[in-house]
């Protein structure tokens, strides 16, 4: 049974879009009474009002993530929590979601609205189409984990480095809810259960036909389109020297978004090609991602603010981490990871440098600091035309639940013909970056469409 039954005139409610500028101060006026208290949304210091307010209103334009709050009867704002929906179903796994954020604060705590709050997102969890419920605690918070276990849920796991509070290491403690409706819930049982699954021979899974992303890529050396061959800035073919008109081509052509690399800045470490980006974002109607030199929260910001719609941190998600967490934090869903590799390492410094860090090493800790997407390169296969390495494309999706959109080597429509069947096993890659076969005309524009888009 719920620890305490929720008076009836506080209500628990899913934010939409936009968010009224009174209800926006009392949520970042109660999320730092929260964080004071206790700590949460990952902050244990309260950050600016600023990067609050660019918190909340970034997460509501993100697709995969539901705010949910508890109004007082006041109207003001007295609780919080987080749901990210599952970004892949899978024939194997199903579907989870994960409460990511959750308080109440201390000043209205002990009146049931903890099971308020929890019940509106497990309604909605359901709703979605989650067959599981996820959540972690730290195992100093009591109150939460009694919340957690009086509603069903189950104590599977403790993560012994979970936390690091001043001069302490917490734990962690790893919660799952079954979701699955009545009647459904024998497939789900553990291993050892009884079951009634007869004993035919099993016929593989039907994967579940989902399109697949085109992003063109627009890379600008000189204040032109070129394409390099393997990173190599001394190897790079001239394309065009009107990138805004680049652009309007591809979006003429029926491309829905632009994948843009300042390739001078990411070797220098700072925003180099400034004219042409803003031409592209001037002259397109296309949401834009930007790569190449952003290394600190004011380029990126700039770049936000100018109309980019999402920043791809390369080389700063090996060398400086707690930029890229502090970044996802002040813009949800606008900041994507740029995973460049070298036959398993990661290479920074515009593919310059070769760290000893490994893909999959790189993507979870990019995951846990909250990341939108990954954008996947093999360099040794960047610009060559020979395809895309697909089997380590597939594996950073399995070991991630956020997006893996792949890049580097697509030559070819069997190339993305076979990117699109490994897709629908592996359901976490959701897109492709194809550059020099678009510009050199190996593959047409409205046939590689049909083939990621189209239900082939």
């Amino acid at each position: 049974m719920p620890l305490f039954d929720p008076p009836a005139q506080y209500k628990a409610e899913r934010l939409h879009d936009t968010i009224e500028e009174d209800d926006l101060e009392s949520l970042i006026e109660s999320t730092t009474a929260a964080i004071l208290n206790e700590g949460v949304f990952n902050w244990h210091t309260p950050p600016e009002a600023g990067v609050l307010r660019r918190f909340f209103q970034g997460l509501l334009l993100v697709p995969e993530r539901d705010l949910f709050i508890v109004r007082a009867p006041d109207n003001s704002i007295c609780g919080a929590a987080i749901l990210a929906h599952a970004t892949a179903r899978s024939e194997l796994y199903g579907a989870s979601a994960t409460i990511t954020a959750f308080f109440i604060v201390p000043y209205e705590r002990n009146k049931g609205l903890g099971t308020l709050l929890l019940h509106k997102v497990i309604a909605c969890a359901r709703a979605g189409g989650a067959h599981v419920l996820d959540c972690r605690v730290r195992e100093t918070l009591p109150d939460a984990i009694a919340l957690l276990t009086s509603l069903g849920f189950t104590h599977w796991g403790t993560h012994p480095y979970f936390a690091r509070i001043g001069d302490r290491t917490v734990r962690g403690l790893f919660f799952s809810k079954l979701l699955v409706p009545e009647g459904g819930t024998i497939q789900w049982q553990v291993a050892g259960g009884a079951t009634t699954m007869p004993h035919h021979t099993p016929q593989a899974p039907t994967p579940t036909s989902t399109g697949l992303t085109l992003y063109p890529a627009i890379d600008l050396k000189g204040g032109a389109c070129v394409r390099l061959r393997q990173g190599e800035m001394n190897d790079a073919t001239h394309y065009s020297d009107d990138p805004p008109a680049q652009a309007k081509l591809f979006e003429a052509a029926g491309c829905r978004h632009l994948h843009i690399v300042d390739l001078d800045g990411a070797f220098a470490g700072r925003s180099a090609n400034i004219d042409a980006v803003e031409g592209i974002i001037a002259n397109t109607s296309l949401p834009v991602q930007l790569g190449g030199g952003l290394r600190d929260m004011k380029t990126i910001e700039r770049w936000l603010e100018a109309g980019v719609s999402r920043v791809i941190l390369g080389s700063v998600a090996v060398k400086d981490p707690d930029l890229v967490r502090q970044a996802a934090r002040a813009w949800p869903g606008r900041i994507v990871a740029g995973i460049d590799a070298r036959q398993g390492r990661v290479a920074t410094e515009g593919w310059a440098e070769v760290s000893e860090l490994t893909t999959t090493d790189l993507a979870r800790h990019m995951e846990d600091a909250g990341v939108a997407a990954i954008i996947f390169t093999e360099i040794t296969r960047d610009g060559m035309l020979e395809g895309l390495d697909i089997e380590q494309t597939a594996a950073l999706a399995r070991h991630v639940s956020i997006p893996i959109i792949a890049s580097g080597g697509v030559g070819t429509l069997e190339h993305l013909h076979a990117l699109r069947r490994a897709a629908e096993e592996t359901p976490g890659i959701t897109g492709v970056i194809v550059g020099r076969a678009l510009y050199d005309g190996r593959i047409s524009l409205p046939e590689a469409l049909q083939v990621l888009e189209g239900t082939c």
